[in-house]
């Protein structure tokens, strides 16, 4: 059964260079199956780079290896 787009509540952007921004009605499993409750529930940043000290989310950290490029 296919969704129809129009109607889906949750959308998810790669961005490059940059994180993974989701936005809408979503829950967020972790590797061990843990359930992450971010603090704005409908719109987050998850690391896309590895830089991230706060994984999975973004923390900005993109941007530093942007100045010493």
């Amino acid at each position: 059964m296919e969704q129809n787009r129009e109607n889906s509540n949750t959308e998810v952007r790669i961005n490059k260079g940059g994180p993974i921004k989701v936005t809408g009605k979503f829950t967020l499993v972790g590797a061990k199956g843990d359930t992450i409750t971010p603090s704005n529930s409908e719109t987050l940043y998850l690391c896309a780079c590895g830089l991230s000290k706060n994984k999975p989310f973004c923390d900005g950290s993109h941007h530093e290896g942007e100045i010493s490029k």
